[in-house]
């Protein structure tokens, strides 16, 4: 998976989270593997741009997502097999999910990591229109972000196990064959 991340934000944020969490739902929802996805941080004033311009909304939002390849099974049964497709964009908005984290009782960080989810599913085609759509969305959502906590959590307890195990075969001089 390519992830392109670019941060025109003026915020300070944790650009290599945000491409792990972005591929991780990714992977989660079984999208090709070289597929491809950008990820842009903005200010404000230039979402509220970007609001007014394509949701005919005003004021700023916290991400929107611009699907590019139209993913379609099926097709002519003559036609190539398709190569990686470009999902699209995804904007984040790290001053307005700031704003939404604050009033959460939550990190930025976290809010962001909910964003960018929230952007590749709807790059996938979730929506939450309808009541049923928005819990099938959120609930997806909610699953993805929970289990790429529970990913990194069990791979910071798997490093934290072999740095131990490093140390104390370091100091024993254990060269790591049994007779």
């Amino acid at each position: 998976m390519s992830i392109e991340f670019s941060n025109e934000s003026g915020f300070e944020i944790d650009e290599a989270q945000l491409v792990a969490v972005a591929g991780f739902a990714c992977q989660e929802m079984d999208v090709h593997p070289a597929a491809e996805l950008n990820l842009l941080a903005v200010d404000l004033d230039t979402m509220a741009d970007l609001h007014v311009k394509w949701m005919d909304l005003p004021g700023p939002t916290d991400v929107m997502s611009f699907p590019m390849d139209e993913l379609t099974p099926g097709g002519r049964p003559d036609a190539p097999e398709p190569g990686p497709a470009m999902l699209g964009d995804i904007v984040l908005c790290p001053q307005f999910a700031a704003e939404q984290a604050a009033q959460a009782g939550h990190a930025t960080e976290h809010e962001l990591n909910v964003l960018t989810v929230h952007g590749v599913l709807h790059l996938l085609g979730y929506d939450h229109a309808e009541p049923a759509e928005e819990r099938e969305m959120f609930a997806l959502q909610d699953r993805i972000v929970a289990d790429f906590y529970a990913a990194r959590a069990d791979k910071a307890r798997r490093d934290r196990q072999a740095a131990r195990d490093e140390r104390l075969l370091g100091r024993t001089g254990f060269i790591g064959r049994r007779d």
